[in-house]
């Protein structure tokens, strides 16, 4: 379970939630500048809150009271931000192991297997299609071994035969791997499709939560 109380503001945006997440897939869903890349940061430890709590399976990330903030390499959080963000001066084989956690139970050829990118390994990163730089980022942030993973809408730079052909591999990760996950979308089909849970926002606040035949 993901516990989420906390209020940040940044600038002149103020966000404010109060959810506790407990399906595998719980998306955030609303228009831009609603507060759902803010969202995943405030988890990530990217960004700080003001004031509130974060928690993780009961282990806590944030606590203003306590004055706990853990930084974001002991967070245990897989993150694949929407522009994938993989090394140029690396290979396919050194991105996807440049995270991985000590004692991490998964394998580069399991990991590499479940997403169909065992023939790129030895390949350049720019020389990769945007299908296959989302799954290779999508497998560094597997390989840290995390306790959550958070996807900041991955599909929203491909078409739409490409968005049918990598959301096959997103719901293998989520039934496989039993990974929780925080999915960013503007897109309804996606939400419905993906996720067990869903939190609308609208200018930095939960307007609406609860399974997507309910809120969408």
């Amino acid at each position: 379970m993901i516990a989420l109380d906390f209020n940040l503001e940044q600038g002149g945006f103020k966000l404010q939630l109060r959810e506790e997440l407990v399906g595998r897939v719980s998306v955030l869903f609303g228009p831009s500048g609603s507060g759902k890349t803010t969202t995943l940061d405030a988890v990530a430890g990217l960004r700080t809150p003001s004031r509130g709590t974060i928690a993780l399976n009961g282990r806590c990330l944030f606590d203003s009271r306590a004055t706990v903030d853990l930084p974001p390499h002991q967070r245990h959080v897989g993150y694949v931000p929407q522009d994938v963000a993989l090394f140029p001066h690396m290979n396919v084989r050194r991105n996807v192991l440049y995270g991985r956690r000590r004692g991490q139970k998964l394998s580069l050829d399991g990991v590499a297997s479940m997403l169909e990118i065992d023939a790129l390994l030895d390949r350049a990163v720019t020389g990769l299609s945007g299908g296959e730089k989302q799954r290779v980022a999508l497998a560094r942030a597997l390989m840290s071994a995390p306790d959550v993973l958070l996807l900041d809408e991955p599909l929203a730079a491909v078409d739409v035969e490409l968005r049918s052909r990598i959301l096959p591999y997103l719901e293998r990760v989520r039934d496989e791997l039993g990974v929780p996950i925080i999915y960013v979308t503007h897109d309804r089909d996606e939400a419905r499709r993906f996720a067990d849970h869903v939190i609308v926002l609208a200018n930095g606040a939960a307007v609406r939560s609860g399974p997507p035949r309910d809120v969408l």
